[in-house]
């Protein structure tokens, strides 16, 4: 059996799904909805070197550079505020964060 375009597409479908779900359902812990916003992109990038592989060029796989590139720093500053966070409230409840309204 060989995996066609349709089974990834499946699988990146799934994923986006679950990423979404995970982002409304998880409202209280800031961990899980960067891990949320991180599956949503890989998921895409899935889509994208799918479509790519599919249609014989190499253009959605410059894409999934620029969305890894943009993953990573969004993991980095997510983090870093992350920590500052927990360093001045003692939590990451994200129901707790009201305060930083300007």
């Amino acid at each position: 059996m060989t995996l066609t375009l349709t089974h990834f597409l499946t699988l990146g479908a799934i994923l986006f799904t679950l990423s979404v779900i995970g982002i409304f359902l998880n409202r209280k812990n800031l961990i899980v909805l960067l891990m949320a916003i991180e599956l949503m992109l890989l998921a895409v990038n899935m889509n994208f070197v799918a479509f790519s592989h599919y249609l014989g060029d190499m253009h959605g796989q410059v894409f999934v550079f620029f969305i890894l590139t943009v993953a990573a720093a969004e993991s980095a500053i997510g983090l870093a505020i992350l920590v500052l966070l927990f360093r001045n409230k003692s939590s990451i409840r994200v129901d707790e964060l009201n305060a930083l309204k300007g």
